[in-house]
């Protein structure tokens, strides 16, 4: 089941599924009660393309706080539940658009039900997640280890406990932090069910490991069709998350906007700080809502070819650089002055 035949779920004002695009979500790692730092945390993850975001919700103080934070952010709120069904229950009665659960640690049917009937009466989708590290002991010792195939009979037997209680609205999670058992478990479960992904390299570790499986994991899924919604999960910022799904996506044609950065690895022939420079230009470019290329190369070789393919580039030279502009050598400009040249290009860039 490809992502254009999946079903639509609506999460607050967005909708999943069903071919819509796919959406980049991520979690705060404040503490959910301190209401102010978790706002402020929420905007800024907004800003920079977070499309839902997902709070932990641990303790009753937490879930109450969700109202407030609701007031003050414009994107849709999952909130995050375990063990405690009374927390699914006040998550949903103080405003989540969606919740998060694992049916296995949330409690028996009568527990289960109470969530379930409670999500219905106010339409909220609920996303059953399973994680390889949660796996019942019983699908372990029938598969002989933890494998995809028990990931995957985990999730469609916690979705069919649900589905009994007569409610459909939902969004399954299937992770692990084993790259190519993910993959695999995202491919069997996609010729299993209808139902929107949501898809991530669980615990994918930190900035360097992390992205590096996310990128090959999150490729492997989502060129296949698979996936309506993705979480790139590091240990760190999450403002980092948001910025490696909009890349990931980008990469693989699943989303346009925002400016591409491209630059050169550098090598003895280059005269300027490039290094500092293209991290500069990846940062400054960051605000600017233009769908270009931008090019950061360091020599004379490649640098003005490689800049000339780009929308607009810089070319190094001995304490000095080129800017090129639609496949044209524009200007001359110090090495001091080329970021704030590139800068005032971009701003002033007209189609």
């Amino acid at each position: 089941m490809d992502r254009t035949h999946t079903k639509t779920v609506k999460i607050g004002d967005r909708t999943i599924g069903g071919g819509n695009p796919i959406l980049i979500q991520s979690m705060t790692n404040t503490k959910t009660e301190d209401t102010a730092a978790t706002v402020s945390q929420i905007q800024k993850l907004a800003a920079a393309g977070c499309d839902i975001i997902r709070c932990a919700v641990p303790t009753m103080e937490a879930a109450r706080a969700l109202k407030e934070i609701k007031k003050e952010i414009s994107i849709p709120l999952v909130a995050d539940i375990h063990f405690d069904y009374r927390l699914a229950i006040a998550a949903i009665e103080y405003g989540a658009d969606k919740i998060r659960i694992n049916p296995g640690n949330i409690g028996g049917n009568e527990r289960l039900k109470s969530v379930v009937d409670a999500a219905k009466e106010r339409e909220i989708p609920i996303r059953v997640g399973v994680n390889s590290g949660s796996l019942e002991k019983e699908l372990v010792e029938k598969y002989h280890g933890v494998t995809a195939e028990g990931i995957v009979e985990s999730a469609l037997d916690k979705v069919k406990r649900i589905e009994t209680f007569g409610y459909d609205n939902l969004v399954i999670s299937i992770k692990s932090s084993d790259v190519l058992m993910c993959v695999k478990a995202h491919e069997m479960i996609a010729g299993e069910t209808s139902h929107p992904l949501h898809v991530g390299i669980t615990e994918a570790g930190t900035l360097i490991s992390g992205n590096i499986k996310s990128s090959i994991g999150l490729g492997l899924i989502l060129h296949q069709g698979i996936g309506d919604t993705i979480r790139v999960s590091l240990t760190g910022d999450p403002l980092e998350e948001v910025k490696s799904a909009k890349l990931i996506l980008r990469t693989l044609g699943l989303r346009t906007g925002g400016i591409e950065v491209v630059s050169c690895p550098t090598c003895g022939r280059t005269q300027i700080n490039l290094i500092e420079l293209a991290n500069q230009v990846e940062n400054m470019v960051a605000d600017i809502p233009l769908n270009i290329k931008v090019a950061v190369m360091g020599c004379v070789v490649n640098g003005p070819g490689e800049a000339k393919e780009a929308d607009i580039g810089i070319a190094g030279g001995i304490g000095e650089g080129l800017i090129i502009k639609r496949g044209e050598v524009y200007k001359k400009v110090p090495e001091e002055n080329l970021l704030s040249a590139l800068r005032y290009e971009l701003l002033n860039w007209s189609e």
